[in-house]
């Protein structure tokens, strides 16, 4: 299969980017789309110009690091699937595919395909903890959860942190990713103890770093490769009213 690119191109966080137009030959249907570039990058090697940087690690959908615009779509077309997971027979021979970082204030890019996500684990360090003991696994019986909260807190737990939400949202908003988090340990008996604190510490750490409101786009949920529920964000509102409240009754 052969394709036409235009792979956006900026050499540094202050410096200006461009689209820049690639051949892509002879890529194999089952290829992925970061096996692509990779092909793609071995050709500018042997012409001695400079590789497209982007980002990957597991390229198994589980760390979330192909952090890819690709047709104007998070992760590129498709349901619940990351940049990695994303192969070419996805598209037509011949086609003109467009590619991109995530777009977002709160994510510089730092090179061509690269940017820093850096706010996110700011958000995590704020409160996304437990100070539970961890050392070592309990007795399975000792902490009884109901099902249906169990299966909540490991449908939000799924979340991988890619920030493709916050790319796809008109507003950037990190709702869905702070919601998530949030849920997963604001449901379980170990997260309680700190359960007021965090859901605070978080959401005003996203206010500070510049992440934007949501107003129901629902964007966040469609690109979302792990499928979180935007009905986490309505948790996150009803848990931040209350703690807020708690605070503030305190304070008086």
């Amino acid at each position: 299969m052969n394709f036409k690119l235009k792979v956006w191109r900026q050499k540094g966080p202050n410096v200006a980017g461009q689209f820049v137009d690639y051949e892509a030959r002879d890529i194999p249907a089952d290829a992925s789309f970061l096996e692509m570039l990779d092909i793609v990058n071995e050709g500018l090697i042997k012409r001695n110009e400079d590789q497209i940087a982007f980002d990957s690690d597991c390229r198994e959908g589980i760390c979330g690091m192909c952090s890819l615009v690709i047709n104007g779509i998070a992760h590129g077309p498709g349901k619940a699937k990351t940049s990695c997971q994303l192969y070419m027979r996805r598209f037509k021979d011949g086609d003109t595919i467009w590619v991109e970082p995530f777009r977002a204030i709160t994510f510089p890019v730092v090179r061509d395909l690269c940017t820093n996500r850096s706010a996110l684990d700011r958000m995590i360090e704020a409160g996304g903890y437990i100070t539970a003991r961890t050392g070592s696994a309990p007795e399975a019986n000792s902490i009884p959860i109901g099902k249906v909260v169990a299966d909540l807190a490991m449908e939000a737990a799924a979340c991988i942190g890619c920030g493709a939400c916050v790319a796809a949202c008109p507003n950037s908003s990190a709702m869905l990713f702070v919601s998530a988090k949030v849920s997963h340990l604001g449901l379980l008996p170990q997260g309680q103890p700190e359960r007021t604190s965090r859901v605070v510490s978080m959401v005003r750490k996203m206010d500070e770093l510049g992440f934007g409101n949501c107003t129901n786009h629902y964007e966040c949920e469609a690109v979302c490769p792990s499928e979180i529920s935007a009905s986490f964000i309505s948790r996150l509102n009803r848990d931040y009213a209350r703690a807020a409240t708690r605070q503030a009754a305190v304070l008086v």
